[in-house]
């Protein structure tokens, strides 16, 4: 990059900085609606004078963009190698896991830029809209080309999030345009028709229409055209309109009966490095049964709570190391009352090896079980074991976890109603979790240890990207964290009750968290869950039949 040519990434880097106040640490909404302005200046210009971005600088202006984005929103990433080499807190560990840890939010962030390129690259080469069509013609051909411009752009950019959650090593969709909007559950609701995906949509497709109205108004001004329709921006603020009417009508919908599930979290706040030495375990199982048993144990021939719940890899030990010792470990606890357990454990066969979430009632042969479809790569697997440089990481990840097979929800007996069990990041994946839906009334649950993270902000970014299954699907939440947030989260999307010290409000804490969650016997099935991210796809259907049809047009000239 010439030294001359540094301005022109100043302002898209600023608009990648500041959405990036957006999201948990800041919670800034409106930086969602102002952060493409700076990034149009310089991929549409405004002026005469301005000079448009090639198809290859506008890729570059995308990635500077995404990397002012990216670094500071996963910088919370460095901890997961410095807690191998055993880190309890942000204290300096060593070069080599601060390196490691240093790259690894670098390689991320440099991923997830690229498809920041690849939008800017189409806003520009198919997207961008022409001046003299938006000053210089009839009102009707200026207001409705600056609408085909915003909706190509929107578009691109939701395909796009789309892409980025669904491809390499299983994806990643976190921290999208959508979750941006995570503290308005007006405009939220619109999860359960287009998913957080699709919610991206609105914030481009509005900032778009609104640079072009003040690119008209500015070349006006300056004696470059005559056209000053706002038309435009009028529909865009109605669309916007729209989509809070359908929010205020959600939150107002009646949920219908309901069946009332006692519940009890119990969050033993082990840290990652604690678990693996083996030093707490007998503690931690201590713990764990006199925490349950505290809530659980019947009183006067009744128990208090229909269901207890431990996070992800809350058995010190895994299940299938000492299989009869835990059988008699939970056929003692499960005695005391007239409950059920549902449990995070990982479970070692000659076959394979899986993180699973475990059901019990009345004893320990009486159990269901759920293997994690969706594994986290460089964490429970290593993809292209073989090939370097994935191979010189064999040391770090000596073996891989095998993905399960079903999505079938589990059973509660009382009440009788469905669970649909998410470990760990699984509760970030809309189109897992869809999967799982059936008729009837269903809980969703998150066993989850984001002890990998330690006290870092990983926490409440991961519970802000995972509420939303709850809107998509209209479903009540369940979180059980190891360490993070432990807390219940109705069908709309608001958190009801979180676990955290009184006097501090950190989550980082060992406890229990009551509560009675309300589950629809009817809910409705929405069209996410039939459909799951149609409104995405279709959208980059139409970038790629739109781009084709250029690409043939100039070659017909």
């Amino acid at each position: 990059m010439r030294f001359a040519a540094l301005p022109t990434f100043l302002p898209p880097a600023l608009g990648g900085a500041l959405l990036a106040l957006a999201y948990p640490g800041w919670n800034w909404e409106p930086a969602v609606w102002l952060w493409l302005f700076p990034v149009l200046a310089v991929l549409w210009p405004c002026t005469r004078s301005g000079t448009p971005a090639t198809g290859r600088r506008a890729f570059a202006i995308g990635l500077i963009t995404g990397l002012a984005f990216w670094l500071p929103n996963l910088v919370w990433l460095r901890h997961s190698s410095r807690v191998l080499a055993g880190a309890r807190d942000a204290s300096w560990i060593g070069w080599g896991p601060e390196l490691l840890g240093a790259a690894a939010v670098f390689g991320l962030a440099l991923v997830c830029s690229l498809y920041w390129g690849l939008w800017a690259w189409f806003s520009v080469r198919v997207a961008r809209p022409d001046p003299e069509h938006l000053v210089n013609r009839s009102w009707q051909v200026s207001t409705w080309h600056s609408l085909c411009a915003a909706l190509l752009t929107a578009a691109a950019w939701t395909a796009c999030e789309w892409l980025r959650g669904t491809t390499l090593f299983n994806g990643f969709g976190w921290n999208g345009l959508g979750i941006g909007l995570h503290q308005n559950r007006v405009l939220i609701q619109a999860a359960d028709l287009v998913g957080v995906t699709g919610l991206s949509f609105l914030p481009v497709f509005v900032a778009a229409t609104a640079w072009n109205t003040v690119s008209r108004l500015i070349r006006v001004h300056r004696g470059e055209g005559h056209c000053r329709t706002r038309l435009d921006l009028t529909l865009a603020l109605l669309l916007l309109l729209g989509v809070a009417g359908y929010g205020l009508r959600q939150l107002g919908r009646d949920a219908g009966e309901s069946a009332r599930v006692r519940t009890v979290i119990v969050q033993p706040n082990v840290a990652q490095v604690d678990a693996w030495s083996g030093e707490l375990d007998e503690q931690t199982y201590r713990r764990l049964h006199d925490f349950t048993r505290l809530y659980a144990e019947a009183r006067d021939g009744v128990s208090p709570v229909d269901l207890v719940i431990w996070p992800e890899s809350a058995l010190p030990r895994p299940y299938t190391e000492d299989p009869e010792g835990h059988d008699r470990f939970f056929d003692d606890l499960l005695a005391v009352g007239d409950f059920s357990l549902l449990t995070g454990s990982e479970i070692y066969h000659a076959t394979g090896s899986h993180v699973s979430a475990l059901l019990l009632r009345g004893r320990a042969a009486n159990r269901q079980q759920y293997d994690k479809v969706h594994l986290v790569p460089f964490g429970e697997y290593l993809p292209f074991r073989e090939i370097p440089p994935f191979a010189w990481l064999r040391g770090v990840l000596p073996g891989d976890f095998q993905p399960g097979a079903s999505t079938e929800p589990l059973r509660l007996e009382k009440p009788a109603i469905g669970i649909i069990p998410l470990i760990c990041f699984e509760d970030t994946v809309g189109r897992l979790a869809r999967r799982f839906v059936r008729e009837g009334p269903q809980l969703i649950v998150n066993l989850t240890n984001d002890g990998w993270f330690l006290q870092s902000l990983e926490t409440e970014v991961h519970l802000a990207n995972a509420k939303f299954r709850a809107i998509e699907l209209r479903r009540p939440m369940v979180r059980a964290a190891n360490t993070g947030v432990s807390c219940f989260i109705d069908a709309t999307g608001r958190i009801t009750a979180r676990l955290a010290d009184p006097s501090t409000g950190s989550s980082f804490v060992e406890g229990c968290l009551p509560g009675e969650i309300a589950v629809p016997l009817h809910p409705p099935t929405t069209f996410y869950a039939r459909h799951g991210d149609a409104f995405a796809v279709a959208l980059l259907l139409l970038c790629a039949a739109t781009a084709g049809l250029q690409a043939w047009r100039r070659r017909r000239a």
